[in-house]
């Protein structure tokens, strides 16, 4: 029983009504959710539940952040429609397990912890974009089918609808103020339930979405062609989708770090996404990665283990196999109420507080994050801009700074005193710089405040040692690291770098 509850949670403490209470609500969070990402890619309603149980298993047990929840998330699933559409749901199927190698091997190679590198302003930016996303998929609830299409709510079934709504919306924001013995969410949904229940209120409920009853996932190999043809028409879906899988479900990752004051494990999140996915493929869903509306629910009911993810995902089988009559019969309101909340505490509305005291730059790059995520609904392409942009910037300001400060000594050597790094963005400026015909015979380059970055730096140190070689000087370079002085070994005999007075350089890696 110890060593059950370690699993859990390493700390081996465990609030079980926190956690059983807030699996509970993600499952029912989760379901329509699910249902309405299958329906828009074409697929069996099933298809999404079976996505919501898998992953959100498979990452419970195996993902390396405890609270976290996966299931069918809209970001990956948007990727396969066209794929479904165009060659039929088996290639999605080998496309889901693909994308799920490559996911396996970033997290077996290491490279989770690359997302470390999305600067705050993405991330601001990212977060704002996916809360008004959440929101305004709630709005689309408000519409009803009309003779195959969809139209607006009108009259009494709309006021129905935004009462409820509204009144999920109360109980989630007020009662946390008086308790939070019982997680506020899953209050909203039975109230609203017991209200549209025992006066026989006539609004829209799950049902109306789709069914939810069927049994077991059972394991299947997509009926594809396994040959190069197949491979070519996959890939490019696979490639994309992991890649989105990979961002959003580490970028929640790092959320719940910081809502918790803990440190997951990304790689092990990395290559559990990795399974979970080949695990859909051969099973028969849909495929996804971390859905953060839902972790916000887990994480604000408290749960903080592996626990309350497990029983969500058990909870969803349970749905599907016996508790589909009673599911089915939850109001939309409730729901649509819980998510919108989500929504609003998504949101980072301290990034308003501080947006006088940002660089002009890093406020733009937050928008035009911001901008991508709401109109194209691409979180990874949206992400990969700001920080390609932010990248740009960084060098930018960084080639600025390059200086240099110049002296000759009793010798009558002149020094350059470097300070800043050499890279790509700052040759342009490090070469203008020397004084290659007026400088004395010996001329040192003090890299101690510098650092050597890139080729181009390395190609630009060449440069100027064959100015002064051919001006018949020598070119010292002193302080350099050890990598930089093997870059530099084909320049031997023409460069000569001082050892004895070159520190020993530490570099931090994980």
């Amino acid at each position: 029983m110890q060593k059950l509850s370690r699993f859990f949670s390493p700390k081996g403490s465990i609030n079980y009504k926190n956690e059983l209470l807030a699996g509970l609500t993600v499952a029912m969070t989760m379901i329509p959710e699910s249902l309405s990402f299958a329906i828009l890619a074409g697929l069996s309603p099933l298809t999404g539940l079976y996505a919501a149980f898998l992953m959100g298993l498979v990452t419970a047990v195996l993902g390396g952040r405890p609270g976290m929840v996966s299931g069918g998330a809209g970001a990956t699933v948007v990727v396969l429609i066209s794929l479904a559409a165009q060659h039929g749901v088996a290639y999605l199927f080998a496309a889901v397990a693909l994308a799920g190698i490559m996911q396996l091997l970033v997290g077996l190679f290491k490279l989770g912890k690359f997302v470390r590198l999305i600067p705050q302003p993405v991330m601001y930016g990212f977060l704002n974009g996916l809360a008004v996303i959440i929101f305004m998929a709630q709005l689309t609830q408000f519409k009803v089918a009309d003779n195959g299409t969809e139209t607006w709510m009108q009259g009494p079934a709309l006021y129905l609808m935004a009462g409820l709504t509204l009144l999920a919306i109360g109980i989630v924001f007020i009662l946390p103020r008086f308790t939070k013995a019982v997680p506020a969410s899953l209050v909203a949904i039975l109230v609203v339930f017991g209200i549209v229940h025992f006066f026989n209120i006539d609004t829209k409920k799950v049902i109306d979405i789709a069914t939810v009853s069927g049994s077991l996932p059972s394991f299947h190999i997509p009926g594809i062609p396994y040959n190069l043809e197949s491979l070519k028409i996959i890939f490019p879906y696979a490639l994309v989708m992991a890649g989105v899988g990979l961002i959003e479900s580490l970028l929640t990752l790092n959320i719940v770090d910081e809502m918790t004051n803990t440190k997951g494990q990304s790689n092990r999140e990395a290559a559990a996404q990795g399974i979970a996915n080949i695990t859909n493929g051969f099973f028969g869903g849909m495929g996804g990665c971390a859905m953060i509306a839902q972790t916000m629910v887990n994480i604000g009911a408290g749960a903080r283990t592996r626990l309350s993810s497990i029983i969500g995902a058990f909870t969803i089988l349970l749905v599907i196999l016996v508790g589909a009559p009673v599911i089915e019969q939850i109001p939309v309101a409730a729901l649509v109420g819980v998510m919108m909340m989500v929504a609003i505490g998504t949101f980072e509305w301290a990034s308003f507080k501080i947006i006088r005291k940002m660089p002009r730059h890093d406020i733009f790059i937050g928008m035009l994050v911001a901008a991508i995520t709401i109109l194209l609904h691409n979180l990874a392409l949206a992400v990969l801009i700001g920080v390609v942009l932010s990248a740009l910037v960084f060098a930018w300001e960084s080639a600025r700074r390059i200086r240099a400060r110049k002296f000759i000594d009793e010798a009558g050597t002149k020094h350059y005193e470097l300070y800043g790094p050499l890279f790509f963005g700052s040759v342009t400026a490090f070469m203008e710089k020397f004084e290659v015909a007026t400088d004395p015979e010996n001329v040192i380059i003090d890299f101690k405040e510098s650092k050597v970055v890139d080729m181009s730096a390395i190609e630009a140190l060449h440069k100027i040692t064959d100015r002064y070689h051919k001006a018949g000087k020598t070119l010292h370079l002193q302080h350099l690291s050890a990598d930089c002085r093997q870059l530099l070994q084909n320049a031997a005999g023409i460069i000569e770098v001082n050892i004895q007075e070159d520190p020993d350089y530490n570099v931090m890696t994980n």
